[in-house]
């Protein structure tokens, strides 16, 4: 193989079900750099974790689109502003500070440890009404709803708008995909811009409801906030909400999914869980480090010349962050491609770090942990139907795009 042809490799959608001797391979070169104009891409553990502390590395989708998009690294097609992880501080810091601020600590300690009661309750109905069905697909039936109808009760979506807020989100969520970006027909397209502009509109609606009767969600705080940093105008709370809806959404069913993919894999561990659910803690965070939702994150530039490895990366530069590559160096992890929930270190990066560090991490955690842990409880003898299974075509945001199970009977 020629580091020439490398960087195409990983993005080639045949190499999407094992991704991982490719990272391998491109750890050899930790810094890549394969043509002029093109990205730098890191792939070692502590050269990531370091560049995403590193003031001198921009968020800032302005600074993206004057080094030039390329395949990955495109811009969100919501139609509205930049949301705060396109931007750097101090705009980044005010945003995520007000949002923070209705999401967790210190203001809100037990909102996302409230809803454990809530997520059970989604949960169990989704898989209830497997029925005497003995096999499922899993994105379709469990993994693709469960986020979506978490995020409308976050935000307080009346119950009776969730099944239209769920249609407006599927072309938007898919177009969202570069792949989809690119093939898409007229029809579709013209679906998706429907979807947003309905989407938008009702959110508007919604967020001016709210400013004058606030209730308990998290609408009403970010259009609420009294804090020193005031309160977000009406486009940065539907740039937020559509943050929450979106990554929030793709990051949880890919994470979910890979999870599932991932104990059919390993029975023995299944059975621990069902055995244990307490268990699902550990899982879920080696899942992140071993099968992490973002394999990278190519929305990175760098605003000075900066030096990783001896290797010169100049100002206006693109770099790419090969997350999975990181999770899965042998220089930080002892025997890294083996599934161990027990390591004793599991201090891995599929949240990513620093000021850009995932905003929604607590909630998908919750989520997850949740979620397997109930599948191994209620699903008698699960097994694959095909393995491996389709993968979405989406190099950044991997996970299967179908995941056909088959079980004896429901617990």
């Amino acid at each position: 193989m020629t580091e020439a042809s490398l960087l195409s490799r990983i993005i080639d959608y045949a190499h999407r079900a094992d991704p991982y001797p490719l990272y391998e391979e491109l750890r050899k070169t930790p810094v890549l750099h394969e043509e002029e104009g093109g990205p730098y891409v890191i792939s070692s553990y502590w050269d990531i974790e370091s560049l995403l502390h590193d003031p001198r590395i921009s968020s800032d989708a302005a600074n993206l689109a004057a080094a030039g998009d390329d395949e990955l690294s495109g811009g969100e097609s919501t139609g509205l502003p930049p949301s705060f992880i396109r931007l750097d501080p101090p705009e980044h810091d005010r945003l995520r500070r007000i949002a923070n601020s209705s999401f967790g600590p210190p203001h809100r300690p037990r909102r996302i440890e409230s809803m454990r009661g809530e997520l059970t309750e989604i949960v169990t109905g989704l898989i209830d009404g497997f029925g005497d069905a003995r096999q499922i697909d899993l994105v379709d039936r469990f993994a693709y709803p469960f986020p979506v109808t978490v995020i409308c009760r976050l935000l307080g979506v009346p119950r009776e708008d969730e099944p239209r807020f769920r249609a407006w989100v599927d072309p938007l969520v898919a177009s969202l995909d570069p792949e989809t970006r690119t093939g898409a027909d007229d029809e579709f397209r013209r679906t998706a811009q429907e979807a947003r502009m309905q989407l938008g509109m009702y959110l508007a609606g919604l967020v001016e409801q709210r400013t004058k009767e606030p209730r308990d969600d998290m609408l009403s705080d970010l259009v609420g906030s009294r804090g020193p940093d005031g309160a977000m105008t009406m486009m940065e709370v539907l740039s937020t909400a559509v943050l929450l809806l979106i990554a929030g959404h793709e990051t949880t069913v890919n994470l979910i999914t890979n999870g599932m993919l991932t104990l059919l894999r390993h029975p023995e561990i299944l059975r621990r869980l069902r055995e244990d659910p307490g268990l699902s803690v550990n899982i879920v965070e080696e899942l992140l480090r071993y099968e992490p939702p973002v394999q990278l994150v190519p929305q990175r530039t760098c605003i000075t010349d900066i030096e990783v490895r001896g290797v010169t990366i100049p100002e206006g530069s693109r770099i790419w962050l090969v997350l999975a590559a990181g999770n899965r160096d042998p220089e930080r992890f002892h025997d890294p491609d083996r599934f161990d929930p027990f390591r004793g270190d599991i201090q891995h990066l599929g949240f990513g770090s620093g000021i850009h560090s995932c905003f929604g991490a607590p909630l998908a955690r919750l989520e997850t942990q949740i979620a397997l842990s109930e599948l191994a409880r209620r699903l008698e003898n699960p097994s694959l139907v095909e393995d491996p299974p389709p993968y979405r075509r989406n190099a950044v945001l991997r996970g299967p795009r179908h995941l056909n199970i088959a079980f004896d009977a429901l617990r």
